[in-house]
């Protein structure tokens, strides 16, 4: 077996694992996160890489904007509803990538300052 789909394989079987255990436990995660934490779990564990899910990572990285096709499909047979409704949707955008920006700033500045008040705090009394 090639190492691409040795590689895929153990994707899908983590994703599968992750789907069962979301729906057995009636969790509110979705299925492929609960299997991607198992494997990261399962690679922590084993505390080095697998070369086939590296290699099946790698040639689905390379093209990642292929999954991107069907979503642009979708948004297009939409188009009607969302140029009538642009004006939220663009709103939305705009305010919730000020958030995120916002909240990574206040989050950068706190840990900035614990991290120069836990250095500052290790060299001592400065002379």
């Amino acid at each position: 077996m090639s190492p691409f789909l040795a590689g895929v394989t153990w994707l899908l079987l983590f994703q599968c694992a992750g789907e069962a255990l979301s729906r057995l436990l009636s969790l509110p995660v979705p299925g492929p996160v609960l299997g991607m934490l198992l494997l990261f779990v399962a690679l922590r564990l084993r505390d080095q890489g697998s070369e086939p899910i590296d290699t099946a990572a790698d040639a689905l990285a390379k093209h990642l904007s292929l999954l991107f096709v069907p979503a642009g499909v979708g948004v297009m047979m939409y188009f009607g509803r969302l140029a009538g409704e642009w004006l939220p949707i663009a709103t939305a955008l705009v305010v919730s990538t000020v958030l995120a920006i916002a909240a990574s700033a206040l989050t950068f500045t706190a840990l900035a300052r614990r991290k120069g008040a836990a250095t500052d705090g290790a060299e001592g009394p400065a002379p």
